[in-house]
């Protein structure tokens, strides 16, 4: 499966690579790693995960409190946002535009 990155999911990486690496020096680059490392498992196996909000999946980042939200279309998964999960799920939820 071919796996697209919207420009708002790039920057959520973004962002959560700031605040980790705020945190301390070189913890915002395995943030990154370990997040794309969860994206890329998304070939294999986009479409296994949850689908809470009815519309986009949602894969659990294995080492952050973070969620991956992505769709299916054809043979593509598109993640649409890349969001943590200790936020208030409402504002996940009018983040996704869903609910």
């Amino acid at each position: 499966m071919r796996l697209r990155i919207t420009r708002a999911a790039e920057q959520d990486l973004l962002d959560g690579y700031a605040f980790y690496e705020i945190q301390q020096a070189g913890i915002g680059a395995y943030f990154l790693d370990s997040l794309v490392a969860d994206i890329d498992s998304l070939a294999l196996f986009a479409g296994i995960h949850v689908k809470p909000h009815g519309r986009f999946h949602r894969a659990l980042a294995k080492r952050f409190p973070f969620a991956i939200y992505y769709e299916i279309n054809g043979d593509e998964a598109t993640v649409v946002a890349v969001l943590d999960c200790r936020h208030n799920p409402a504002s996940i939820t009018r983040r996704l535009g869903v609910g």
